[in-house]
């Protein structure tokens, strides 16, 4: 009985040395191949830094072209019917306007990294072929102003509809993907129309040059404020806003695409930016403005 009474208490001993070695051996096992990696999210993995990742955005593009109409060529800004690039926004070399290429790339490299390929009466129809002439250079980012001309026609029903508007600057940013796919795009809304007729009919002088043809479809009969001419100029108003939406839907759909938000649209410029000799190009003043719009835009940092 009593050997029978022990046998028990033997094999319950036996069976703990047992779990004890296996466990012991186990762990002396993974000592001896090198040990197993510290497990997730333990002191040393902590410590280890994340790499950054690479940002889309280059807030300092080392190369510039320019496209659009006559706002960026500087029309009228230093002389009547004239055309004066030294003073554009875009590429400028003007100490006055301090364009967004010399902000960019310093006087000496805006003149050799910079190229401005807008044309005085363009219209958005006209941006793929100047985007075309524009990739040869292989510029880091293109600045774009348009659509004030495509608003600005003789009558409301002559303006460029929207779907059109669209589809010419869809094949504007296609061109340029195909060429460069890494190449940024600033893009500039389209000025408020409406507040440039009613700052530049303050001026007798700048109503009679109005007369002469200058956006007719808004600055027509400047004085006039009958329902017609009222609802002529909500309607140029209401395309440029149009105008405004799609280019902020384009450029939203290409990561390297920045639209200003609306800022030339919402800037509430005066009689000083506006041209001296027709009350609707900006002036040197107000290209200056302009340029320092672009390079806040261009240089933000992403969220």
């Amino acid at each position: 009985m009593e050997q029978t009474a022990r046998r028990p208490a033997r094999r319950s001993r036996a069976a703990v040395l047992a779990v004890v070695a296996a466990v012991a051996l186990g762990a002396a096992g993974c000592d001896a191949v090198g040990g197993s990696p510290a497990p997730s999210g333990t002191a040393a993995e902590k410590k280890r830094p994340s790499p950054k990742p690479t940002p889309v955005w280059d807030t300092s593009p080392e190369s510039v072209a320019a496209v659009g109409d006559s706002i960026t060529r500087g029309f009228d800004a230093c002389a009547v019917l004239t055309d004066c690039p030294d003073v554009s926004w875009a590429t400028g070399g003007s100490e006055e306007v301090d364009s967004l290429a010399v902000r960019l790339l310093g006087r000496a490299g805006a003149a050799e990294r910079s190229w401005n390929y807008s044309v005085t009466g363009a219209r958005m129809a006209d941006l793929p072929e100047q985007m075309a002439r524009a990739v040869v250079r292989r510029p880091e980012l293109v600045a774009v102003m348009a659509g004030a001309n495509d608003a600005c026609r003789e009558t409301t029903s002559a303006m460029t509809p929207v779907d059109d508007f669209r589809a010419d600057f869809q094949e504007a940013m296609r061109t340029l993907r195909e060429a460069l796919p890494k190449a940024q795009v600033y893009v500039a809304s389209v000025p408020n129309l409406k507040r440039l007729w009613s700052q530049g009919r303050t001026n007798p002088l700048g109503k009679q040059v109005w007369k002469l043809g200058i956006c007719p479809s808004m600055l027509g009969d400047a004085d006039a404020m009958d329902a017609a001419a009222t609802l002529r100029r909500e309607t140029v108003q209401d395309r440029v806003e149009d105008y405004n939406e799609v280019l902020e839907e384009v450029c939203a759909k290409d990561r390297r695409c920045r639209f200003d938000g609306g800022a030339v649209y919402e800037y509430r410029f005066g009689t000083d930016e506006l041209s001296r000799w027709d009350w609707f190009h900006p002036s040197i003043e107000g290209q200056a403005e302009l340029a320092g719009i672009a390079y806040r835009t261009v240089t933000a940092k992403q969220p």
